[in-house]
């Protein structure tokens, strides 16, 4: 038998334009030679997550303490196009979504298949196809009122983000040389897809096949990259190198590996993300059993000032710099309300602190999740700036942050309060409400909420029920207590009783899942060929 990838999901209008035979073959390549290696890694992640509920702490590694203390070696840098990415929008990949940003003004798109795209397979595959039209100068879209959406002047160099090595795509098979069967990897399937109908096109537009890399542990998860996009070139007579890499900085294992992932991805790396609201989640996800030592207060007083916070973004500025690398900055999610000016006005100047903040400590560029917030974070890093590109030559040599420092999670002070456990219980419902139709970033009270933020939502209401946390008003934080609140917050209709399902089952039973879109997908978003809802399977923890 020969190995392939089978379409298990509906072919719909233009499906075939994407799972062409040779990108089917293509898919099945990359499984024979890199889904075991997947595996093992997933599992090596479950050992880290044992290891550190038993009361072990993450360290720098010695065994790498050589790649570390090694001043001489630098990564890739930017390819053509990435030079300066001082402002980058990121959003879904739907037609209409990809059109505003490419017509944003922002100087990177992160074309985001991960967090902020609910992963159904209209979504995954006409992704795909919003991506291969605009590349070649057709992507246009209608409205149902009839408003047409056409991409106009100069485009943003687009980055793309695969799904992370965790999640799989239900609605292809990878069927091995045995003839075993098994779901396809996510991250495969989003960067298989991608990179066979566009890295060409894309070199010959003065560009190149750019990515970001989400949910990284450790420099051996980056090295499997490494090894996909090596053999990926080779694969397409691409010279080496071409491919580059961000690498979204936004577990705490991760934290404490930044020059081990950027040694091991150096030919085609260019920079670093600190992915703040995912680092948050990974934090109380790993931390969630330890104590109060490590509960965290509500999510609104865990601002990028606090220490261990601050630690983290330090720690990432001064490693991407002395490797030659960028160092981009997070997402604020605070959003203006066209229809509402005070709403905007506070939305505009909590974001212009947020960017001056990133700029003056080193930071060569900053996410932002809405057009109209790009001349604010455009004006704070411009300050800095002026005509230069980037600020690489900043290197921090002041910075000296240890592992302490990092694992500082008290150093956050604050306080859990009632009106914080009710805010999570209801952005988590909403969001995941939001997910189920196929929405994967949604404005929910003035914010951008995505999948990173719901995880947080979540995970904070488990931790403090299962470390019994009292609020500063005294309340027992319980299941009947979050159960109470449910039912105050009347949510009905469109897909509320499923998101609530969801939600009771990451957030208020005994197990923990490790994330929220892993439980659900199999359960709502999986479709037959007929374009049915599979038969529901079991939340897996």
């Amino acid at each position: 038998m020969t190995s392939r990838i089978e379409i298990a999901g509906p072919l719909r209008d233009r499906y075939d334009e994407i799972l062409t035979p040779g990108a089917l073959r293509f898919l099945a390549e990359l499984h024979d030679r890199f889904a075991g290696r997947r595996h093992d890694r997933l599992a090596a992640r479950m050992q880290v997550r044992y290891d550190l509920g038993n009361g072990r702490n993450l360290r720098f590694l010695p065994e790498t303490a050589a790649i570390r203390a090694d001043d001489s070696w630098r990564v890739a840098g930017a390819g053509p196009g990435l030079e300066d990415r001082r402002v980058e929008i990121t959003g879904p990949t739907d037609r209409k979504m990809a059109i505003n940003a490419l017509n944003s003004g922002a100087n990177v798109w992160l074309a985001d298949q991960e967090d902020a795209t609910s992963p159904t397979w209209g979504n995954v595959i006409e992704g795909q196809l919003s991506l291969f039209d605009a590349f070649r100068g057709r992507l246009e879209f209608t409205s149902d009122d009839g408003k047409q959406y056409r991409v106009t002047g100069e485009q943003p160099t687009v980055v793309m983000r695969p799904r992370g090595w965790h999640l799989v795509e239900k609605h292809l098979t990878y069927v091995d040389r045995t003839g075993r069967r098994t779901a396809a990897s996510g991250s495969l399937v989003d960067f298989g897809l991608y990179f066979f109908h566009n890295a060409k096109r894309l070199i010959e537009l003065g560009r190149g096949p750019y990515f970001y890399l989400a949910k990284l542990e450790s420099h051996v998860e980056a090295r499997l990259w490494d090894d996909v996009f090596s053999f990926s070139e080779t694969a397409l007579d691409i010279d080496h190198g071409t491919i580059r890499a961000t690498v979204l900085i936004e577990t705490i294992p991760a934290a404490f590996e930044m020059d081990e992932i950027l040694w091991e991805l150096r030919d085609h790396c260019a920079g670093l993300n600190a992915g703040r609201w995912d680092y948050i989640f990974s934090i109380i996800k790993n931390y969630r059993g330890r104590g109060q030592w490590f509960v965290l207060p509500d999510r609104t007083q865990i601002t990028m000032t606090v220490p261990f916070m601050r630690a983290y973004t330090e720690l990432l500025v001064q490693t991407a710099h002395k490797r030659g690398a960028h160092a981009i900055g997070g997402m604020s999610a605070f959003i203006p309300n066209r229809r509402d000016p005070i709403v905007t006005e506070q939305a505009l100047e909590k974001v212009a602190a947020d960017k001056k903040r990133e700029a003056g400590d080193g930071f060569d560029g900053t996410w932002v999740a809405h057009p109209d917030l790009i001349p604010t974070a455009r004006a704070e890093f411009d300050a800095v700036l002026g005509s230069r590109p980037n600020q690489l030559d900043r290197l921090r040599p002041e910075v000296s942050v240890t592992a302490e420092q990092l694992l500082d999670i008290r150093s956050a002070g604050g306080t859990v309060t009632d009106a914080g456990v009710r805010d999570n219980v209801s952005i988590a419902i909403r969001y995941i409400e939001s997910w189920l139709r196929g929405v994967g970033a949604a404005a929910i009270d003035n914010l951008m909420e995505d999948a990173a933020t719901a995880e947080i939502s979540r995970s904070q209401i488990w931790q403090w029920i299962h470390q019994d946390t009292v609020t500063e008003e005294g309340t027992a934080i319980t299941r009947p207590l979050i159960e109470g609140y449910i039912a105050e917050l009347g949510l009905t209709g469109g897909r509320f009783a499923d998101a609530i399902e969801v939600f009771r089952e990451v957030a208020l039973q005994e197990e923990f899942p490790t994330f929220l879109t892993v439980a659900a997908y199999p359960r709502y978003l999986v479709e037959d060929t007929e374009g049915a809802p599979r038969e529901r399977v079991g939340v897996a923890a």
